[in-house]
């Protein structure tokens, strides 16, 4: 890699890492929505082009995003009956990934975009200043914080 390539690299994640950092949680959920969803049109296209390992690659991201970041967002002890909800919905969407890279399944990933988008226009229609208990997220900005930083990268 060429000295400026890296220093262009280097300023990405650098720009990356600060967006991170002065988000709010409200604003991380949006971000950790916005990569599950570009992962999955990416895998989609992926899939559509024949692409296995690539396929593969952008699915196991959006599994993780949803595994490692929007569950582990999660607050069960104030979120109540919504939280276990959207818990059980973010392991569907994860079930329907992995079915959906086994099978090569398009549909299967149409399917998990509109759900994600429906989820992320949700989120952001309720604003940061209108949470409440139920629909707690986790306060712990730092592990989510890091898991959001992490999924930005190529």
């Amino acid at each position: 890699m060429s000295m400026m390539k890296k220093a262009i690299s280097a300023y990405g994640q650098a720009s990356i890492d600060l967006v991170v950092e002065s988000a709010s949680p409200h604003q991380l959920i949006v971000m950790l929505y916005e990569g599950a969803i570009k992962s999955v049109v990416t895998a989609r296209f992926q899939m559509e082009q024949g692409k296995i390992a690539e396929k593969g690659a952008a699915i196991s991201k959006a599994i993780a995003i949803l595994d490692d970041g929007l569950r582990l967002a999660l607050d069960h002890e104030q979120g109540g009956e919504l939280v276990e909800n959207l818990d059980r919905l973010y392991e569907y969407l994860s079930f329907q990934l992995l079915t959906a890279n086994i099978n090569n399944d398009v549909n299967a990933l149409v399917h998990v975009i509109e759900i994600l988008t429906q989820l992320k226009d949700a989120w952001q229609s309720i604003g940061p200043n209108q949470l409440n208990a139920g629909l707690a997220v986790s306060q712990e900005k730092g592990e989510v914080a890091r898991d959001a930083a992490s999924y930005g990268k190529a």
